[in-house]
C-alpha cells in the first residue's frame, strides 16, 4: 500500500514540474528534471498496465493545470453553467493525458524489451509519440524551452522533437545515475551522465554558433518598419454590428499613427475587418463608402476579414460558408493576394458532420461553420524599390509544423501571423500560443510578426527571440484595456534550415530506432538458442 501511495505521489509530482516549465509559470529548467520521477514510476511498475496507468494520472493532471482556462472559456462564450464546462474541459485534458500515459507504457514495455538504459529510451519513445499522436491544441514538451533561445536552435534540423529528445534525454540520464548510485556503482551512475552533458554540450553549442550566424544574416538584410494594431476588442463587440463603424475607426486611426511614425507595412489581426467582404474582392471601397478598409493612410495592409461568395455560389457551389481570409491589401488599393485559412478549429470555425447533427448549433450558437482553404499563399510587398514576399498564417496556424513548412516553401521572406484569442481572456493560453509559435522562426530562419486582437502581439526574430511584444488583455476586465500598437524593425530574409526541406525525418529516425530495437532484440534470443551446443 505503501509503494502504491509512493508512485501516486511521484506521478502528482511529474505533473506539477511539468505544468511549472511551461507558459505561464516559465520555470523552464523543470523541464529537465520534471519527468524523472514518471519515468521511475513506469520502470519500476508490476505491469505494463500499471505504468499506462500512472503515466496518463500524470498526463491527465498536467494538462488539466495547463488548460484550465478551457473551463472559463467554455462557460464565457459557450454560455454553459460551471458544472458543465468542466467535465467538457476534463474530457479534453485527460485525453490529451493519454500519450503520457502511452510514454510511461512504451518506457515499461521498450526498457523490458531492449534492456537500453532510460536515457536512450526515454527520448526516442516521448519523440515517437509526438510524432505520432492526433492532438486537438498541437503541442509539444518543447514548449518550457521556447524563451531559451540556445536550446533551441536545433529546430532548424529536427524541429520542436529535436528538443523534446535532448530534454527526454536529459530526464533518462539523471533517473539512470541515482539508481546506479543508489545500488553503490559510482563508476557506471557517471555515464548517462556523460551522455547527457555531451549532448547539452552540443546542443548549446550549435545554438551559439547559430545564433552568431543567424545575428550576421539579420544584420546584411534589408529591414522594414512594421506596425501590428492590436485594438483590444471583445468578442461580444467584436461581433456587434453597432459597433463595426467604431471598431473599423478604431484600426484606422492606430494604423494612420503608425505609417506617420514610419511604418512600411501595417498587419491588423484575424477578421480584425468587421464587415463581411464579397469573393472576389478586387479593390478597396470607394471614398465615401463607410465600409472602405484604408482611410488616413496609404502603406500597404495585411488584415483579416471574413468573407462570402455570392448567393449563387453558395447555394449551388462549394463555397456554402463563409471564409476566414487574410488578404494583402497594396499602396494604391488593390488586392493583391488572398488567402483562406486552411487549419480550422474544430467546433470553432467546424462542425463535424454539421447536417447531421443541427441540434449543435441550437445548444452552442456560437459555433460557427466556415469553408477550408486549399492551400498556402505567399503575398506581395512592395516596399521602394524592393518586391518582397510575405507568408500568411492564421490563427493556430503558426503552432503546426507541418503547415508552415508548406508556406516557407513559398520562399516568403517574413511570416506573419494573424490571431484572435481574445476568446481567453487574459489567461495562460495567449503566452502558450507565442511559445509554441517561437519554434517556426528557428525552423524556417525567417522573422515572425504575430498581430493578435487581444495580445500578444509580437516580433520574434529568426533566432527566435521576442524582440517585442504587447500585453494580453481581457477587454471585460474593468477598467477597459486601451488599444495597443508596436512598430517593429524585421529583416527580411531568404530563410534557410535543412527542417524546411526533410521535415520531420528526426522524428521518423527515433520511430525506425523504436521499430529496429524491439525486432532486433526480439530476435537475439533465437540466435542465441540456435548457436547453443546440442546437449548428447
Amino acid at each position: 500500500m505503501r509503494a502504491v501511495a509512493l508512485r501516486f505521489g511521484l506521478s502528482g509530482l511529474a505533473a506539477l514540474l511539468l505544468f511549472l516549465s511551461v507558459p505561464t509559470a516559465n520555470v523552464w529548467w523543470l523541464g529537465w528534471v520534471a519527468l524523472v520521477p514518471q519515468i521511475h514510476v513506469a520502470l519500476t511498475a508490476d505491469t505494463a498496465r500499471h505504468a499506462f496507468r500512472h503515466g496518463w494520472l500524470t498526463g491527465a493532471l498536467a494538462n488539466t493545470a495547463a488548460f484550465w482556462w478551457m473551463g472559463g472559456f467554455l462557460e464565457r462564450f459557450g454560455h454553459m453553467p460551471l458544472f458543465e464546462a468542466v467535465p467538457i474541459m476534463l474530457l479534453l485534458t485527460t485525453y490529451q493525458g493519454l500519450s503520457f500515459g502511452v510514454f510511461s507504457w512504451g518506457v515499461f514495455r521498450l526498457r523490458a524489451r531492449t534492456g537500453w538504459p532510460a536515457v536512450a529510451v526515454a527520448p526516442l519513445v516521448m519523440v515517437v509519440i509526438e510524432l505520432c499522436t492526433p492532438q486537438i491544441f498541437p503541442y509539444y514538451l518543447a514548449i518550457s524551452q521556447a524563451w531559451v533561445p540556445t536550446v533551441i536552435q536545433i529546430a532548424d534540423i529536427t524541429g520542436p522533437l529535436g528538443v523534446t529528445f535532448v530534454l527526454l534525454a536529459c530526464n533518462g540520464g539523471i533517473h539512470d545515475a541515482i539508481v546506479r548510485w543508489r545500488a553503490g556503482d559510482r563508476v557506471a551512475a557517471r555515464r548517462p551522465l556523460m551522455v547527457v552533458a555531451a549532448l547539452i554540450v552540443v546542443t548549446v553549442g550549435y545554438g551559439r554558433l547559430r545564433i552568431h550566424q543567424i545575428d550576421a544574416r539579420r544584420a546584411a538584410a534589408p529591414k522594414i518598419k512594421a506596425g501590428l494594431v492590436q485594438a483590444n476588442v471583445g468578442i461580444i463587440e467584436k461581433w456587434d454590428p453597432r459597433e463595426f463603424a467604431r471598431l473599423l475607426d478604431t484600426h484606422q486611426r492606430l494604423s494612420a499613427d503608425l505609417v506617420a511614425r514610419g511604418a512600411d507595412l501595417i498587419v491588423w489581426p484575424e477578421s480584425s475587418y468587421p464587415y463581411a467582404l464579397p469573393r472576389p474582392f478586387p479593390r478597396d471601397f470607394p471614398e465615401g463608402d463607410p465600409r472602405r478598409v484604408r482611410r488616413g493612410f496609404d502603406a500597404p495592409l495585411l488584415f483579416g476579414s471574413l468573407t462570402v461568395a455570392d448567393r449563387s455560389q453558395r447555394l449551388t457551389g462549394p463555397d456554402r460558408f463563409p471564409y476566414n481570409t487574410a488578404l494583402m491589401m497594396a499602396r494604391g488599393g488593390e488586392v493583391t493576394a488572398t488567402f483562406d485559412k486552411v487549419y480550422l478549429m474544430v467546433f470553432g470555425e467546424y462542425i463535424p458532420f454539421y447536417d447531421q447533427i443541427p441540434w449543435f448549433t441550437k445548444l452552442f450558437p456560437e459555433a460557427s461553420n466556415f469553408s477550408r482553404g486549399s492551400q498556402p499563399a505567399s503575398f506581395p510587398l512592395t516596399v521602394g524599390d524592393r518586391t518582397f514576399r510575405l507568408g500568411p498564417l492564421i490563427c493556430y496556424e503558426d503552432i503546426i509544423p507541418g503547415f508552415t513548412r508548406r508556406v516557407a516553401s513559398l520562399d516568403p521572406n517574413l511570416l506573419v501571423n494573424i490571431t484572435n484569442d481574445a476568446w481567453f481572456g487574459r489567461t495562460a493560453e495567449p503566452h502558450q500560443h507565442l511559445a509554441l509559435a517561437v519554434f517556426r522562426s528557428v525552423e524556417h530562419r525567417l522573422d515572425m510578426l504575430r498581430a493578435v486582437n487581444t495580445g500578444v502581439s509580437a516580433h520574434v526574430d529568426a533566432a527566435g527571440r521576442v524582440l517585442a511584444q504587447t500585453p494580453s488583455v481581457d477587454p471585460a476586465e474593468p477598467p477597459a484595456p486601451e488599444p495597443a500598437t508596436l512598430l517593429a524593425e524585421v529583416a527580411m530574409l531568404d530563410g534557410g534550415g535543412i527542417y524546411r526541406y526533410v521535415g520531420d525525418l528526426f522524428g521518423l529516425l527515433c520511430l525506425a530506432s523504436v521499430v529496429g530495437g524491439i525486432l532486433l532484440r526480439g530476435r537475439m534470443p533465437a540466435r542465441r538458442a540456435a548457436r547453443r551446443p546440442v546437449a548428447r
